[in-house]
């Protein structure tokens, strides 16, 4: 089964940006559709980011400002995010799917443990 570790998280002041990647080991990396999810402090866990061979698809609380993108040779999967808000403050996650445009927790498989964004007002 593949493996995901997450870099990339820190502390930015509001209206910076950060890129977060996700490093996959294990077969058929190029099979998997990727997502990306946060979860924040007593909430749930929500989707942001997927991508699949169809394209990518966001969240509407990121859209225009977080951009996921994807590197086979590299077996990594990124997500840039810019114009952070405070609101964005959250453990990141990726995770892998078999499921075309998976957006619910329960359609990803493999999770990685996540990396902190912490946004500053």
């Amino acid at each position: 089964q593949v493996q995901l570790v997450e870099s990339g998280g820190g502390l930015v002041q509001a209206g910076g940006s950060l890129r977060l990647s996700c490093e996959a080991s294990g077969p058929s990396f190029s099979r998997y559709i990727m997502g990306w999810f946060r979860q924040a402090p007593g909430m749930e866990r929500t989707f942001v980011a997927g991508w699949s061979i169809a394209g990518s698809y966001y969240g509407d609380s990121v859209k225009g400002r977080f951009t996921i993108s994807r590197d086979n040779a590299k077996n990594t999967v990124y997500l840039q995010m810019n114009s952070l808000k405070p609101e964005d403050t959250a453990v990141y996650s990726c995770a892998t799917s078999g499921k075309t445009s998976a957006r619910r927790p329960y359609e990803y498989d493999a999770w990685g443990q996540g990396t902190q964004v912490t946004v500053s007002s």
